[in-house]
C-alpha cells in the first residue's frame, strides 16, 4: 500500500510520518533546491517534472577520452562520456562524474530501529529512514525493487538536504538516521555529507547495506557512522552471481574491514528455500563468522516470503530457521536471532553467561529490556557481564 498524497508544506512539516511507507516512492513532492547544470549539460527532470541534482561524485578517476572509472564499489564501472554507471544514479558529463540523487530522496519514513533490524542499538529508538533510487546489485528477491531497480528520473523525488534531515531528527527527537530501503552505497555522497553533519550535531547515523563497497570509501564513511547492518546474501559465489548479480569475496572483505574498524555491525541472512538454506553451508558460514568476526556479532536468520522474481518459492519453513540458529549457537556465536517471525523466541536477546532474558521483542516492539547502561556500556541486569552494542 502506497502512502497518501501530501503537499510539499505538509511533507516538510511531518517529514516521513505520513509521506510514504518503506520501499515505496514518495507520492507528491516539491523542489526546494533547483540545481542548475553547467553550460552544455542538460538538466534532468524526475517523474514529477522536478530537477535531479548534479553534484560531483567522490572516488573516481579520470581516464583517457573523457571516460572515468568509479571507485566506490567493487564493480569499478568504466563510464564513457554521457553514460552512467551500473547503479543508474551517476553519470559522466564532459569527463566529470556526477551523482544525480544528492539531496533527492524518493522514500522516507520514521521507523523503529528494530525494523532495520538492529537489535543491539538503542532499543525502542526511532530512525529517520531514507533512500534514493538505484542499487549496485540486482537481487531477484528484493523487497524494494520499485525503487532499487529503477533510475531516479522514473520516480517522484523530494529535495531534502542533509541539514533538513538533521533538523527533523532534532525536532521529533529521532535518535538516528538510517540510510536504507535501496542501497546507500550508490548514494554515497548524500549519505557521507548527511552522516558527517549529523555527527557534528549529535545525531547518529546507521547504514543498512549489502556490503558491496570498496575499503577506502568504507573507512572514510565509517568515521561518521555509529553502526552498520549488512545483508549477507549467502555464503556461496554461485548465489551471489546468479541471484544477486554480484560476488561474495568483496562482501567478506567488507565484513573484515568493519571488524578492523571496530564499528558496531550486525548481519542478516535471508534464508531462501532451495537457494541458500543448505545447513552444511550454514555451518561453514558460521565457522567463518566465528573465526573472522568473533562470537559477539549478532546474526539474524530471516524468514523469506515470495516476492519480486521469486514468487514461485515458498516461505522459509520455521524448522529451517530454528536449525540454522542452533548451528550458529553451537558454533559459539552468542547472539543469534530469528527474524520476520513475530512471537518467535528467537527474536529475544539472552545473556550468553546466565541465559536470562535480556530483551523481549514481538516484531518491532520491545516488551522488556533488562540491560543496564553505565558509562555508555551495556550490562546484564542479572549477572553484570558486558553485553556488546550501542545502548545510548
Amino acid at each position: 500500500m502506497k502512502g497518501k498524497n501530501v503537499s510539499r508544506r505538509d511533507f516538510l512539516r511531518t517529514m516521513g510520518v505520513s509521506s510514504c511507507l518503506a520501499g515505496f516512492p514518495v507520492t507528491e513532492m516539491g523542489s526546494i533546491i533547483n540545481t542548475l547544470a553547467p553550460t552544455g549539460i542538460p538538466t534532468l527532470m524526475d517523474a514529477g517534472n522536478k530537477p535531479l541534482s548534479l553534484h560531483e561524485a567522490m572516488y573516481y578517476q579520470k581516464l583517457g577520452g573523457q571516460s572515468i572509472q568509479c571507485e566506490i564499489c567493487p564493480r569499478k564501472c568504466k563510464v564513457a562520456k554521457q553514460e552512467r554507471g551500473y547503479c543508474g544514479v551517476k553519470a559522466n558529463y564532459e569527463g566529470k562524474y556526477y551523482t544525480l540523487v544528492h539531496s533527492r530522496a524518493c522514500s522516507v519514513h520514521i521507523d523503529p530501529i528494530e525494523k532495520k533490524p538492529l537489535y543491539h542499538f538503542i532499543p525502542r529508538s526511532s530512525a529517520f529512514s531514507m533512500a534514493t533510487a538505484g542499487c549496485n546489485m540486482m537481487c531477484k528477491f528484493c523487497q524494494n525493487w520499485q525503487i532499487s531497480q529503477v533510475r531516479p528520473e522514473q520516480l517522484k523525488n523530494v529535495s531534502l538536504t542533509p541539514q533538513q534531515i538533521i533538523d527533523v531528527c532534532k525536532k521529533r527527537h529521532v535518535e538516528s538516521i538510517a540510510f536504507t530501503y535501496s542501497e546507500p552505497v550508490i548514494f554515497y555522497e548524500y549519505m557521507y555529507d548527511t552522516a558527517k553533519l549529523g555527527s557534528q550535531q549529535g545525531v547518529k547515523s546507521v547504514m543498512i547495506s549489502n556490503g558491496y563497497i570498496l575499503k577506502k570509501p568504507l573507512q572514510d564513511l565509517a568515521q561518521y557512522l555509529t553502526a552498520v547492518k549488512v545483508d549477507f546474501k549467502a555464503y556461496t559465489e554461485k548465489f551471489y552471481q546468479e541471484i544477486c548479480a554480484g560476488h561474495l569475496q568483496p562482501v567478506l572483505e567488507t565484513l573484515q574491514t568493519l571488524k578492523a574498524i571496530n564499528i558496531w555491525f550486525e548481519l542478516v541472512y535471508l534464508m531462501i528455500p532451495t537457494l541458500n538454506d543448505d545447513l552444511n553451508n550454514i555451518q561453514e558460514m558460521c565457522n567463518w563468522i566465528y573465526k573472522n568476526l568473533g562470537p559477539d556479532v549478532p546474526l539474524h536468520f530471516s524468514r523469506f516470503y515470495p516476492q519480486y522474481q521469486l514468487v514461485n518459492l515458498p516461505p522459509t519453513p520455521l524448522s529451517t530457521l530454528t536449525k540454522a540458529r542452533q548451528i550458529a549457537m553451537d558454533q559459539g556465536i552468542n547472539y543469534v536471532y530469528v527474524g520476520n517471525v513475530p512471537r518467535h523466541g528467537g527474536e529475544n536477546t539472552y545473556c550468553p553467561n546466565c541465559q536470562q532474558l535480556l530483551i523481549e521483542r514481538n516484531g518491532y516492539f520491545v516488551l522488556q529490556n533488562n540491560i543496564n547502561v553505565r558509562d555508555k556500556k551495556g550490562f546484564c541486569r542479572f549477572c553484570s557481564i558486558t553485553i556488546p552494542g550501542v545502548w545510548v
